[in-house]
């Protein structure tokens, strides 16, 4: 049975759908859009193309105009975006036209930045297809793309007008892209879930768990919850900015090994290990707490070390890019306890710098 959670926003309020199979619900969906004229379009990856093909159709039909894109972190950019844009262009997408995002984080932010961009502003819907994307990126209006000097310095906040979120399509999720998407409920465990932090503990989540629906569904409400408060990240301290957590490490990682070694789950998993030391060196978590951390995520599939040693001088070049820098300095997301999560700026080089080089920077 599907059920619905809204996220209440000042500017527009939208639905996240649940359920194990949701094709009939878009396909309604899609219905009322074209019974009063509205042109839609899609895009998806390759990928999820062969892999889902049958509930693609069963979703959009046979004549949908879709656009297939090669999968990785490497098409989320400049020239991609704008292949995006000319597809829109060439359907004659107008104003009032809709376009669905089908796939993963790299589908959801491509098109949701393209659909900000497109005529000044389009709807557009959500259809998240892997873990990571149905916990995290397709909730919440980040949209954006990849530069060569660093990650999502091109974006915009722009809502999704709906999110359909049917974790029945993970049945074909290769096993390290569903690890990828445990890093982000690892995450909002620790960052604000103190009792999903110890079922992770107890019980690793696979697929074929029967908790894994109620999971994801608590993973939204707790993503809902922050960006209601702070839908654009203006927040001074905290906010939406604690979902940040180890991703400025993670996305130097991601940087510096070029989109392709690590996927994004991988990056911030070990990133989420160098920022529980940095919370130790800072004298907030204890040694037996760090480790609690990196248990879970070496259960889940995950790195909890870089894989081969990168350069910290790189790394740290690469923080200095990243978008959360305020006035030169740069913010990090610390954890106060296992559960609890705040930012904090103008923290001395030494500690961060120790805490990268003990999970594999030299």
């Amino acid at each position: 049975m599907a059920t619905t959670l809204t996220v209440h926003l000042s500017e527009r309020s939208y639905p996240i759908h649940f359920g194990s199979d949701l094709s009939a619900e878009v396909r309604a969906f899609v219905g009322e859009l074209t019974s009063v004229g509205r042109k839609f379009a899609v895009i998806t990856d390759a990928n999820l193309q062969a892999s889902q093909g049958g509930a693609l159709r069963a979703m959009f039909g046979e004549a949908a105009p879709m656009l297939t894109l090669e999968p990785g972190e490497e098409t989320k950019c400049l020239e991609q975006f704008g292949r995006v844009l000319d597809f829109l262009a060439q359907h004659r997408l107008d104003r009032t036209s809709v376009l669905f995002a089908v796939g993963g984080g790299v589908v959801g932010d491509l098109c949701g930045f393209a659909a900000s961009a497109y005529q000044r502003g389009i709807d557009f819907v959500q259809v998240p297809t892997t873990l990571l994307s149905m916990v995290d990126s397709s909730v919440g209006g980040k949209t954006g793309i990849n530069l060569k000097a660093g990650k999502n310095l091109v974006g915009a906040f722009h809502q999704p007008r709906a999110v359909f979120i049917a974790t029945g399509l993970l049945a074909t999720l290769p096993p390290r892209e569903f690890a990828a998407g445990m890093a982000e409920v690892i995450k909002y465990g620790l960052l604000g879930d103190a009792a999903l932090f110890a079922r992770l503990e107890k019980h690793t989540l696979t697929v074929a768990s029967p908790e894994l629906a109620e999971t994801v569904r608590r993973c939204c409400e707790i993503k809902a919850k922050v960006v209601e408060a702070d839908e654009r990240e203006l927040a001074k301290e905290g906010g939406r900015a604690l979902l940040n957590l180890g991703h400025t490490f993670g996305h130097a990682i991601e940087q510096v090994t070029g989109y392709g070694t690590y996927l994004h789950g991988e990056a911030v998993a070990v990133g989420m290990c160098a920022a529980a030391r940095l919370s130790q060196r800072l004298g907030y978590l204890t040694e037996a707490e760090v480790a609690r951390v990196d248990a879970v995520v070496v259960a889940h599939g995950l790195p909890a070390r870089l894989r081969e040693p990168l350069a910290y001088a790189d790394l740290h070049a690469a923080m200095a890019r990243d978008k959360k820098v305020r006035a030169g300095t740069l913010r990090f997301v610390v954890l106060k306890s296992l559960g609890e999560a705040a930012t904090q700026g103008g923290i001395d080089p030494a500690p961060v710098e120790a805490s990268f080089r003990a999970v594999g920077a030299v």
